[in-house]
């Protein structure tokens, strides 16, 4: 079997990042909060002592437990910037019915707004509407609505 599973975001505040998630996105919980530690976290992560802690949230859209987007905090963590044109994930991309509207909420819960919002038309005749965001610790996203 093959099945994309979840993505996964190593926050430096889990709670906050969960809850950012739940309210702007309508990530739901599925009951999967971790706890981790032990010699085999050590051994899986190549990290000594590591200490993980956060939940699993369904995605909005999807089936009632997958795929989820994990969300982690270590005790200890490395700082890495991120960017649209960085090698590596960039993005996480929302699909909503009110981009303005989404992009408000995701401003008021702490997140802020990377480029501007753009509406263009496509070949087929559909009409899109796009703007790059970042979460409440930086994580960059993508809303659209199609028309």
């Amino acid at each position: 079997m093959f099945r994309y599973v979840h993505t996964n975001i190593i926050a430096k505040d889990c709670g906050r990042l969960i809850d950012f998630y739940k309210e702007v996105f309508h990530c739901k919980s599925i009951g999967e909060t971790r706890d981790l530690r032990g010699e085999w976290l050590d051994r899986l992560t190549g990290i000594s002592d590591a200490h993980i802690v956060g939940e699993h949230l369904c995605l909005p859209g999807y089936q009632e437990d997958h795929p989820t987007l994990e969300i982690f905090s270590y005790d200890t963590m490395e700082n890495a910037s991120i960017g649209l044109n960085r090698c590596g994930l960039a993005h996480l991309a929302f699909e909503v019915d009110d981009v303005e509207k989404t992009l408000q909420l995701l401003l008021q819960k702490g997140g802020s707004q990377i480029g501007e919002v753009v509406r263009t038309q496509y070949e087929d005749g559909r009409e899109a509407v796009f703007v790059y965001a970042a979460d409440c610790e930086g994580n960059i996203v993508e809303l659209q609505s199609w028309s």
